[in-house]
């Protein structure tokens, strides 16, 4: 997302090396979603994937459609979501075409509509998956109970969520253990939370408890963020955001990190500002 117009606006030629960059680290899954940049962030990496020379096997590209965007790209008159199954069927096509590819190796549905049919939602993934355009099937954003509705009919693999230190509801409230009991793997946009955004209580306390831990565990503040998500018996993957290469091998590095249970918790007290009940 932040590698197009809603962020960097990186060139062709600074895509191609950011590319090349990631798979000489081992980083070789790129998250996508049609409407990022305005549908136009898709054709700009495909663009610059072609002239990477890198082959198609060696990496995995993950893609989600659904929302219908204020763009001047679509004639919408309103933000809406479509799960329709022509248009998830033509907005998977599409999200090919830009990105220079015959399959997607994980596709997502952005985010839950009221209106979403699970009989429409099944037909249009059953299509895609027997002509090989897609691998996987997955959602983005959704709740159990929404995950069990689309579920009925076909399986999903992923949810992508919201997750990170300061916004961890998704392990209090049902989510997460929804997705260890039924074999979804759980994603985490936004890893990094409101940590190195906001100035206040909060984030001074775990700034300085993190500050704390840097020594022992030889480590960087987001290495310790992200060490303590992938801590989470469901193994969640964090999508990391950044297009600076340094702290994409510190991302990779952070992996390594087996934070000792009492810190993790510690993080945790940090956060809330109370011990747990």
């Amino acid at each position: 997302m932040t590698w197009g117009q809603w962020g960097k606006s990186l060139s062709t030629k600074a895509m191609c090396e950011l590319i090349e960059q990631c798979a000489q680290n081992n980083i070789t899954t790129f998250d996508h979603a049609d409407i990022y940049g305005g549908y136009t962030t898709e054709s700009e990496f495909g663009k610059a994937f072609l002239r990477t020379g890198i082959k198609r096997e060696d990496i995995q590209l993950i893609s989600k459609c659904g929302i219908q965007y204020l763009s001047e790209n679509r004639n919408n008159k309103v933000k809406h979501y479509d799960y329709n199954k022509d248009y998830i069927i033509w907005s998977a096509e599409e999200s090919l075409k830009h990105l220079n590819t015959e399959y997607i190796d994980l596709l997502l549905l952005h985010r839950p509509s009221p209106l979403m049919n699970p009989e429409d939602i099944a037909e249009a993934i059953t299509i895609l998956k027997k002509q090989g355009k897609i691998k996987s099937f997955g959602v983005s954003n959704f709740t159990p109970s929404q995950m069990e509705l689309i579920g009925l009919r076909m399986d999903v693999d992923v949810n992508q969520i919201e997750f990170s230190l300061t916004q961890h509801s998704a392990m209090l409230n049902g989510t997460l253990d929804y997705m260890k009991t039924n074999g979804i793997k759980p994603m985490a946009w936004s890893p990094l939370g409101t940590v190195f955004k906001d100035d206040n209580e909060k984030s001074r306390r775990i700034h300085k408890q993190l500050g704390a831990l840097l020594e022992k565990y030889n480590a960087t503040e987001d290495q310790l963020l992200l060490a303590w998500i992938m801590k989470h018996p469901a193994g969640i993957l964090p999508v990391v955001g950044t297009t600076n290469t340094k702290r994409l091998k510190q991302a990779i590095d952070a992996s390594k990190i087996d934070l000792e249970l009492e810190d993790w918790f510690l993080i945790l007290v940090a956060c809330q500002g109370h011990k747990v009940p």
